[in-house]
């Protein structure tokens, strides 16, 4: 049950409160609504009810409370999260609602107004987080993977939250990036969906001030009064467009604007639906967790219900990507080795040996296999011109010190493709405002402040012994994906699809 909860985003202390009802709900069950909910509540639902002394959750005093009318409204909007509303019976909870409401305080619609109010959001909350086909996520370890949340654990994770009302109203089961982006495409639809399909030339940069046919285009296709001139009125309308589409909202029509309006409505519509897809496998922010978003090359952590941080990486290159994986990181290594991959030890670091270079000079050592009891390999022992035909394949890794790649730290999450945190001493790479360069591994702006949230304390090596492995008090979550389309103010930023994998 515990496991429950963590998943609904709450934190496992949660679960000792839901477990044992305060006082006011000891006097709940024996409230009329509560014998009403407790004469006629069965299955999983009496799993939720029966501890907490049949106390209503949807009942605040004689009446149903506000946070039934905003689940209504999610139910009515589930479309934009790939769901039917006819499977959460909205028209039987409407009418239901209304009842309970205009009955004066009736013990009995009350509770079967509670009854299906539960029951519906136990189902909504399930499938909203439920993974759909077309998002693949590789999950290394038992403790991410997912898995369908039982009612009464779902129900018991609301009830504990601190305002029931916020969680709902916040969804707050979801990871904020699920939330923000719903919220921005539920207004990017009311706001943009239904205007003209009319092109608009990319020929010239349009200005405010112009007038002519490019003028006349655009303000067809941003639903404007036939004319001629960039008037005020097109600046605004333009500037809104960009704001809501993550662009520079300066009001000049330039070739990314251009481009942004000359795409239909079904293609947001589409990179849109992809993208809450992929946030969908991310957890609550109660669950104490590491976000890795590759295609902004940007890191996120998580605990106790809000985002403690967040910084810049370097991620996979095009032809060394980033995985979409999730796993548990469970220590860190200081002042580690790095194990130069073999296709870099045969196109580059061969051909500096050639030209006369040492390994030792470089601060590398040759081993003879890739086991923990490999020997060292002295300079004479090796071929290089047949590692750099091809011909052999040599394991090489380079020292710790200031110029490691693995800079003085990495964190490992194990899994069979040599995925890691790591800190780098390659500052100029994260100065860039596309950052995907390595070559699959995950490159830390600040290593050391992730490790302090670790930790809970700095974190330094004792000695300078390499590999000095120090495990975590905890494991921690983390979460590789790639979400090409973001919240962004009050609108969505729509990012390159570097990996090219939008089209999938």
């Amino acid at each position: 049950m515990v496991a429950g909860l963590l998943a609904a985003g709450l934190p496992a202390s949660a679960f000792a409160q839901s477990e044992a009802p305060p006082e006011a709900v000891q006097d709940g069950a024996r409230s009329s609504v509560g014998a009403e909910i407790r004469a006629s509540v069965g299955g999983r639902l009496r799993d939720f009810y029966a501890p907490r002394g049949y106390w209503p959750l949807w009942v605040d005093e004689r009446d149903i409370g506000k946070q039934a009318d905003i689940l209504l409204d999610l139910i009515r909007t589930s479309r934009i999260d790939g769901l039917n509303p006819k499977n959460y019976d909205l028209r039987e909870l409407e009418n239901l609602v209304e009842e309970a409401r205009s009955s004066g305080g009736d013990p009995r619609l009350l509770a079967r107004a509670d009854l299906a109010l539960s029951k519906s959001f136990a189902a909504l909350v399930r499938d909203m987080r439920r993974p759909t086909k077309r998002v693949k996520m590789r999950y290394l370890d038992p403790e991410v993977q997912p898995r369908d949340d039982d009612p009464a654990e779902i129900l018991r994770a609301a009830a504990v939250a601190s305002s029931f009302t916020d969680y709902v109203r916040q969804i707050g089961w979801m990871s904020p990036f699920y939330k923000e982006l719903r919220t921005a495409w539920v207004n990017f639809r009311v706001r943009w969906a239904d205007l003209p399909d009319v092109a608009v030339s990319g020929d010239v940069k349009l200005r405010p001030g112009m007038k002519g046919q490019g003028a006349t285009m655009l303000r067809r296709r941003l639903g404007l009064l036939e004319g001629s001139s960039y008037d005020k009125a097109l600046v605004a309308k333009v500037r809104s467009f960009q704001a809501d589409h993550g662009l520079k909202a300066d009001g000049v029509a330039g070739p990314q604007t251009i481009e942004a309006l000359n795409r239909p409505f079904a293609w947001y519509d589409r990179m849109l639906a992809l993208n809450l897809d992929r946030a969908r496998l991310l957890p609550g922010p109660w669950v104490r967790h590491v976000v890795v978003d590759a295609a902004s090359a940007r890191l996120w952590y998580y605990s106790g219900g809000r985002q403690d941080g967040t910084m810049k990486v370097v991620a996979g290159a095009k032809e060394s990507q980033t995985p979409m994986m999730a796993g548990m990181i469970r220590y860190a290594t200081l002042n580690p080795y790095w194990n130069v991959p073999t296709d870099l030890v045969e196109r580059r670091l061969s051909r500096r040996i050639l030209d006369g270079a040492s390994l030792s000079e470089l601060n590398y050592e040759a081993l003879s296999d890739w086991s923990a009891s490999a020997r060292r390999l002295n300079e004479s022992e090796i071929d290089w011109q047949a590692v750099a035909d091809g011909r052999r394949q040599l394991r090489v890794r380079q020292l710790p010190g200031g110029s490691n790649a693995m800079g003085k730290v990495k964190f490992m999450f194990p899994n069979d493709l040599g995925i890691y945190l790591h800190d780098t001493p390659s500052r100029d790479l994260l100065a860039k405002p596309a950052r995907h360069f390595s070559n699959g591994c995950v490159r830390l702006e600040d290593a050391q402040r992730l490790g302090r949230w670790f930790f809970g304390k700095p974190l330094a090596a004792e000695s300078s012994e390499p590999e000095q492995h120090v495990p975590l008090p905890q494991p921690v979550p983390v979460y590789l994906t790639y979400l090409t389309a973001v919240p962004s103010g009050q609108g969505v930023q729509f990012l390159p699809d570097v990996y090219e994998r939008d089209g999938m």
